[in-house]
């Protein structure tokens, strides 16, 4: 599992370089855009799904975002861009760094199918498998968590996503762009 992890994560070097050094935007952002996506791929190899889900929902909106804006600019003529030397070795070096710090971070990991109950024994998960039913009442353990245990965190995460659904809604809507008034010239009736 460490080589898919460490594969993912120089594929995302990979595409983050080619975010930065590429001249075209429209490529940029689909390059930007691996990266996200790389990464809730990532998430759902460290056994955290819930994140993937966030990153992946964050991810498209982002994605839609920048391509609209993307789109709205002029195509310019490809300039050769003159970058020096030391510069570029300096990056690779930085990239080459954080690359090897993210290999053995990745060594570090626990076995893979090593439940975390047998890793740490007041772990969360063994309290919530002892007591969920004599404390909330709820049959089912994941209701019991996201409802019960974890209910303010829940509340948060839908309030972070319906948000960034409400902002993506008011950014790409036609007439708050223009400014409220009809692309063909008419106006909005009033109820």
């Amino acid at each position: 599992m460490t080589e898919v992890l460490a594969l993912l994560i120089l594929l995302m070097v990979i595409a983050a370089v080619i975010t930065v050094v590429t001249p075209n935007l429209l490529y940029s952002v689909i390059s930007l855009g691996a990266v996200g996506f790389l990464l809730a791929i990532a998430f759902l190899f460290l056994a955290a799904p819930d994140i993937a889900i966030v990153q992946i929902g964050v991810e498209i909106v982002s994605i839609v975002i920048l391509i609209r804006a993307t789109m709205g600019r002029e195509i310019q003529k490809h300039t050769p861009v003159d970058r020096p030397l030391m510069a570029v070795a300096v990056t690779t070096g930085l990239v080459a760094v954080m690359g090897l710090f993210g290999l053995q971070i990745i060594n570090q990991f626990p076995e893979p199918g090593v439940p975390v109950m047998e890793r740490f024994a007041d772990a969360p998960a063994s309290v919530y498998l002892a007591e969920g039913l004599s404390s909330t009442g709820a049959p089912n353990i994941v209701t019991a968590v996201l409802l019960d245990f974890r209910a303010w965190d829940t509340l948060g995460e839908a309030t972070v996503l319906f948000c960034a659904a409400l902002g993506t809604v008011a950014i790409l809507r036609r007439k708050a762009r223009i400014g409220g008034a009809d692309p063909a010239g008419e106006t909005e009736d009033e109820p």
